[in-house]
């Protein structure tokens, strides 16, 4: 480019979301799977108005939040005018936030310790509302990584469902980020099926196609979606 050419503009958040749509489809394709069986998690920590709105306009309606107190700042004033929503806590979740969290999100995917199940198994109970959960695995064995280590997973899974009564419907995991995704993938995968799970929730901006193509469910997608991330 010329020093007098003038600079693209910058991508909207519409054509964003069709350009991950687009990969995920082409992804779909390569692996031999209907485009319907992965469902887009849109990551919308630190995002502010303008941009959910942007996002909400092109049909986007399944959202990722780390934070129980962002993410109800965040929506809380929304879901009565969006019936479709569905809110995911993706974030690791401390058990005094449990009940919160239960009250707010549709689906919880950090469980990754028995403490937790058993804070979630309470406020279930105690609001009359059972959010589906994924058992949070840490495959890699990262020590400031949250989530159960691979060897432990069946036995809280077990746990979770049979002790406490939770929904567990499947697993998720975030893989080292200067390591090879695809196997910690498959290890995901193998622990799923050996316990009877369908859901992986596995794959983010920089390596969902390779997710997709080793079974993922749900993919995390927020830089892909919104640019660089806002910090708060």
């Amino acid at each position: 480019m010329s020093p007098s050419s003038p600079a693209s503009p910058p991508a909207s958040i519409a054509e964003r979301v069709a350009a991950v749509r687009s990969r995920i489809d082409a992804a779909c394709q390569a692996a031999g799977r209907d485009p319907a069986s992965v469902v887009l998690t849109a990551v919308s920590k630190t995002q502010g108005a303008e941009a959910i709105d942007a996002i909400l306009a092109t049909g986007q309606r399944v959202f990722g939040e780390n934070r129980v107190q962002e993410a109800e700042g965040r929506w809380a004033d929304r879901l009565a005018d969006l019936p479709g929503l569905e809110l995911r806590l993706i974030g690791p979740l401390q058990t005094n936030k449990a009940e919160d969290a239960v009250a707010l999100f549709d689906v919880i995917e950090t469980l990754d310790r028995e403490k937790l199940a058993r804070a979630l198994a309470v406020a279930a109970a105690k609001l009359g509302r059972s959010p589906r959960v994924l058992v949070q695995v840490n495959t890699g064995a990262e020590p400031q990584k949250a989530g159960v280590l691979p060897e432990e997973a069946d036995a809280l899974i077990q746990t979770a469902r049979d002790t406490h009564g939770l929904n567990v419907e499947g697993l998720m995991c975030i893989p080292p980020a200067d390591e090879d995704p695809a196997p910690h993938f498959d290890l995901l995968k193998s622990i799923a099926a050996r316990n009877g799970l369908s859901v992986l929730s596995m794959g983010m901006s920089g390596d969902f196609e390779a997710a997709i193509g080793r079974g993922a469910t749900h993919v995390r997608v927020g830089t892909a979606l919104f640019g660089e991330r806002n910090r708060p």
